[in-house]
């Protein structure tokens, strides 16, 4: 008996205006947040914390400013720090930039790429290394000492409108497009990721880096696959799918405020999380997200864009059937939530 009487104490009551509640309970202490940074282990000093970071969450912006990605390792690396430091160095990215001077000559349309021993030292790559890196680029390469001349390979022919191939030919304009380009590319690493750090929790070693890259990562044999974690949530909707950034809204969000040393019920986040993902993709909570595709034309015109939602409706000539809290508040009608949704019937007994 009891247990039931405790369930019953739990449920939330039909027409109960959760969104508002949820709505006042993070909103309040949201304007509590203080501005304080949190270090990342030094990889991303100063990543959005606070207010910053919830109105990214809540935004769903589709790179985090900076995001983060860790990297749990399978036991046998994860215990031996000198193991988990071979496995940062083969996930961060090294371009050619960071190992080799890279400059065109317009003059003979030639690029020239001078390969940097003491940077290449530092950072385990050869000059081999350097060598595979540039070959897509190139038809023909002169190798001398450090130095690496690439004759640059004619662009793909385009087809005409009759069906002909239109061969193009090298320009000085595409030779300085080839090497910036050429810059950019990696000699090693996984691209997306970068400034990859040793960092030591309970469970042992673990890999800390900036960027993001879920599934270059996880092609590293050294990489527990089930433990592998990014705080940009579009990243792990597009691998993991919509439950799992459900959950990755809910944990980024609980974090700011924990870290906030902010106590809001998990429920509400819930709410929030649920919103933002019942549609199979992650909306945001803005004009362009679930606040612009509100049923009722008041709704809409109450939050932005006011002139633009009028006009739209009367063109149209949408129907407003005063669903929400906002449009009847508006009207100054009764708010159809709690008590002013239900009716009491009640039978009067005839005396005698």
């Amino acid at each position: 008996m009891m247990t039931t009487v405790k369930k019953q104490n739990v449920m939330i009551p039909p027409y109960e205006a959760v969104g508002v509640i949820c709505a006042q309970s993070i909103g309040e202490p949201g304007t509590q947040m203080t501005m304080r940074t949190f270090h990342y282990a030094g990889v991303a000093e100063h990543v959005p914390t606070g207010l910053p970071r919830l109105i990214e969450i809540v935004d769903a912006k589709k790179e985090p400013k900076k995001a983060i990605i860790d990297v749990h390792l399978k036991s046998a690396y994860a215990k031996s720090p000198t193991e988990a430091e071979k496995v940062a160095k083969e996930l961060a990215s090294i371009f050619v930039r960071d190992v080799a001077r890279v400059e065109d000559d317009l003059e003979t349309l030639t690029i020239e790429a001078t390969f940097s021993e003491k940077d290449g030292k530092g950072q385990s790559v050869t000059f081999n290394m350097l060598k595979k890196a540039l070959e897509p680029f190139c038809s023909e390469m002169k190798v001398s000492e450090n130095k690496i001349t690439l004759y640059p390979a004619k662009e793909k022919p385009k087809e005409t409108k009759a069906g002909e191939k239109k061969e193009k030919k090298i320009t000085a304009k595409y030779v300085r497009r080839l090497t910036q380009k050429i810059r950019e590319a990696i000699v090693k690493g996984v691209r997306g990721i970068s400034r990859a750090v040793v960092v030591k929790d309970e469970d042992g070693y673990f890999v800390r880096a900036g960027g993001f890259n879920i599934v270059g990562a996880c092609l590293n044999p050294a990489v527990d696959v089930k433990r592998i974690y990014t705080n940009n949530i579009k990243e792990i909707e597009r691998v993991y799918g919509i439950e799992a950034a459900r959950k990755a809204i809910i944990k980024e969000t609980r974090d700011v405020l924990e870290m906030q040393k902010l106590a809001v019920d998990i429920r509400h986040i819930m709410l929030i999380a649920d919103a933002m993902t019942y549609s199979g993709t992650v909306k945001s909570i803005g004009r362009h997200g679930l606040s612009g595709e509100k049923v009722g034309v008041l709704g809409r015109a109450a939050f932005e864009e006011t002139i633009k939602h009028l006009i739209n409706a009367s063109a149209f000539a949408e129907e407003e059937k005063l669903i929400g809290v906002t449009e009847n508040i508006i009207v100054g009608q009764t708010v159809p939530v709690g008590t002013g949704k239900i009716r009491l019937v009640m039978k009067h007994r005839k005396k005698g």
